[in-house]
């Protein structure tokens, strides 16, 4: 069946596709991999006709412009469900809000509780069969636009192609208009360079991990550098599950450790939600037969995990407390990530046979001004607490591990004196 007429029939300029937000509607912006660039600038124009629009996306990596030309927030209203450097920063300006959520339930949210008036996102071209790829944002995309008043499709001939079972993809029949406009490269994100403690914090962990281990590495610096380390150890027939791909897992695919072989669920296929890094990570997941992106509602769902044997979650924190209450969101009041899969994979490593969850942080951090302070306290003074200390597992520090689980309050406080840096053992005894 050819469907170019219907394509043809479909397509429409930014400007077009701005024209169908009314004031008073929830826009939905997906993912920042796949952010619909030009029709966000044609919006932003109709800003002075526009009044209480209210729009929602996650890890935007800027700028936006319906909130560039809004200072006020008289016309538009972003909200994020979880933060990259730029959201962190709008929210440090008032010019954002927060949706707390677990990402898991992302998808229950919009079938149950959200409604879409206009949603954009980036695809890549159709294919012969009438489909275009979310790409870099399938495990999400359509949990998040599909139920939309009007669905538009910003053509993006740049993003890659990753293979799916279901939801990776949309159909012609299913979308409001289709746009087609020239992008520039992808967003990339660098990989950070492992630290000192980076590096001494993987090494406390491989000793812990096992040949046919299945891995999951959170967001932020610290679990991508732990892939690129372990990459460089002697384990083998590593997998993949995981709600974001980075490139950790393209350097253990490079090393020869990235095999999923030994897998309980999809052997030889390595599975993501979402996927964010350097152009090379990209080009690996194009067309990539070894690679299937599943909905994060799959993905992150614990007892899915937990069918995995040896399943490693592997996530980051900001700071954590004697009774073991693990803060990923906040320097003190202020915001800094959300909750993401944090819990999702806590939970399922937890109930997988053999299975170990890691929170990783460093001992301690030198603020800008020089002074060093210890990640490690006796008590929070309103930051927000992702994960419970009835859930907590396993904390790493460069200065060594620690497993919290049944353990009681006086035993975690030691345990968690002894992960701490040396200069603040005694102060937090």
């Amino acid at each position: 069946m050819d469907f170019t007429s219907e394509y043809r029939a479909k397509l429409g300029t930014p400007e077009d596709a701005a024209n169908l937000v009314k004031s008073g509607d929830w826009v939905e912006y997906g993912n920042g991999t796949t952010f619909a660039v030009e029709c966000d600038k044609a919006l932003a124009k109709r800003r002075d006709e526009l009044f209480d629009v209210k729009l929602r996306g996650q890890i935007m990596y800027g700028p936006i412009e319906v909130v560039e030309c809004d200072p006020t927030g008289e016309h538009f209203c972003y909200n994020a469900w979880h933060c990259s450097g730029y959201e962190r920063k709008l929210l440090d300006q008032g010019r954002a809000y927060f949706s707390p959520m677990i990402f898991r339930n992302l998808a229950w949210y919009h079938k149950e509780f959200l409604h879409v008036n206009v949603a954009y996102v980036c695809a890549t071209p159709m294919d012969k069969h009438g489909y275009f790829n979310f790409s870099l944002s399938a495990g999400t995309a359509l949990d998040m636009i599909g139920r939309a008043d009007a669905i538009v499709i910003e053509v993006n001939d740049k993003l890659p192609k990753i293979y799916g079972a279901y939801n990776e993809s949309i159909h012609i029949s299913d979308v409001t208009m289709v746009v087609e406009c020239e992008h520039g490269p992808v967003p990339t994100v660098p990989a950070k360079k492992p630290s000192a403690e980076d590096i001494k914090i993987a090494e406390n962990i491989i000793p812990f991990l096992v040949d046919g281990a299945t891995l999951q590495l959170g967001i932020g610096g610290t679990p991508d550098a732990l892939g690129s380390i372990i990459a460089q150890s002697d384990l083998k027939d590593l997998g993949m599950h995981t709600e974001l791909c980075t490139d950790g897992f393209l350097d253990l695919y490079k090393a020869g450790k990235l095999t999923n072989k030994r897998k309980n669920i999809f052997p030889g296929k390595g599975v993501l939600g979402l996927a964010t890094g350097s152009q090379e990570l990209y080009d690996w997941l194009d067309e990539n037969p070894g690679v299937i992106a599943l909905p994060i509602a799959y993905v992150n769902d614990p007892t899915v995990i937990a069918s995995m044997d040896n399943f490693i979650s592997l996530n980051s924190c900001v700071s954590v407390d004697l009774y073991g209450q693990i803060n990923s969101e906040s320097a003190g009041l202020r915001h800094i990530s959300g909750t993401g899969g944090q819990v999702d994979f806590l939970t399922g490593a937890a109930m997988s046979k053999g299975g170990k969850s890691f929170i990783c942080v460093a001992s301690s951090r030198v603020g800008k001004d020089g002074r060093r302070t210890s990640n490690i306290v006796p008590h929070f003074n309103g930051e927000i607490i992702t994960s419970p200390r009835s859930q907590a597992y396993y904390l790493a520090t460069e200065q060594g591990v620690f497993n919290m689980a049944g353990r009681s309050t006086w035993e975690r406080a030691e345990g968690l004196v002894s992960l701490a840096h040396p200069d603040f053992r005694d102060e937090l005894i």
